[in-house]
């Protein structure tokens, strides 16, 4: 716990000048002031983030986090647990959707083995940092011990440290991988958001409405059993949540005390910034919503957080696929401050007084 005391001790919030000095830069472009909208707000944060009025966008990666549910014995989810490191595989052999939109987006894939149920072969694009052989049944008792879940926090902020310290990150998004685990998110969620669990419920990987029924009953019981404490970020993830969702959360945490904007990407990523943010509210400053999920909860979730979405496409995919989409559109606004031409360059006239 010492580890993840340090770093919240250590987060401060972007730079305030440096926001304003990029504003004067947008508002001196070959435009409208303002005519950009959300691609100038976000170009402001990402510079009082990174604590440069032209920041640039050097080394991208995603970061997906993949983990195994034991509540999945509870009939949750559409898909059995051996898709999650059959999946892996496919992120590391670059035949995924993460793959495919991080490519698009200038991204590397950066896949980490948090609690994935079944031993990994070795791969050189895989972190292993595996806390255990997935979560125990949240619907029988709590996920993972308090330890485990200090530790799984800790490992998301060695990886980022590492990205940053060996490969010069300049921006991160967050992914997931891990069957069942909207069922922890949504437990998540009610309770930090103090919602009821039927709100914040989706259909996950796509099951019926028989299954979604018995997903909100399990839900409700391991909240019930658990009775994890709502002022507690790590009791909440150590009761209910994922040895995925851990890691999230120290992502985050450590994009924070390293000065480098966060791409969240839907519900599951969502779930790990809101143990982060409970942890040190000053992470949502570096936090950016990269889109809103289909799943039910992630709105609630995002207004908790006080996010607002940069893409609305009806995504539930996960991986990090959202996020990957998001740092696209970042990179677009930091492109239009870098190089579009400002009223003096061009000899354009600007707005009469």
């Amino acid at each position: 716990m010492e580890k993840i005391k340090n770093v919240i001790k250590n987060i401060a919030k972007p730079d305030a000048e440096v926001m304003e000095e990029t504003q004067k830069l947008l508002d001196n472009l070959t435009k409208p002031r303002g005519s950009l909208g959300r691609l100038e707000e976000l170009t402001k944060k990402v510079a009082g983030i990174t604590g440069s009025s032209k920041p640039e966008l050097k080394n991208r990666f995603i970061v997906t986090m993949a983990g195994d549910h034991g509540v999945t014995a509870e009939g949750i989810s559409a898909y059995p647990s051996e898709v999650t490191p059959q999946m892996v595989m496919n992120f590391l052999n670059g035949g995924a959707g993460i793959n495919v939109l991080s490519k698009h987006a200038g991204a590397e894939v950066v896949v980490v083995d948090m609690g994935v149920a079944s031993e990994m072969d070795k791969h050189p694009g895989l972190i292993l940092k595996k806390i255990a052989p997935g979560t125990q049944n949240m619907a029988k008792g709590p996920a993972m011990t308090g330890e485990q879940a200090i530790k799984s926090i800790e490992a998301g902020i060695s990886v980022v440290e590492g990205l940053v310290r060996d490969r010069n990150c300049g921006i991160v998004g967050t992914g997931d991988m891990g069957i069942g685990n909207t069922t922890p998110s949504s437990a998540i969620t009610a309770v930090m958001c103090d919602s009821d669990i039927e709100p914040v419920t989706g259909r996950g990987t796509g099951i019926d409405d028989k299954a979604l029924k018995n997903k909100i009953e399990v839900i409700r019981k391991a909240i019930e059993i658990n009775k994890p404490d709502r002022n507690d970020p790590i009791d909440i993830l150590a009761k209910i949540g994922g040895f995925e969702i851990g890691g999230i959360a120290g992502v985050i945490l450590g994009a924070a005390l390293l000065k480098i904007p966060v791409v969240i990407d839907g519900f599951i990523s969502g779930a790990g910034a809101l143990i982060a943010a409970g942890l040190e509210p000053k992470t949502k400053d570096y936090m950016i919503a990269a889109h809103c999920s289909v799943e039910i909860g992630h709105k609630i979730l995002l207004d908790k957080l006080g996010l607002k979405p940069v893409l609305d496409l009806g995504l539930r995919l996960g991986e990090g696929t959202g996020a990957a989409l998001g740092i696209s559109i970042i990179d677009a606004g930091i492109k239009i401050l870098n190089e579009m031409a400002t009223f003096g360059d061009a000899g354009v006239s600007e707005k009469s007084e």
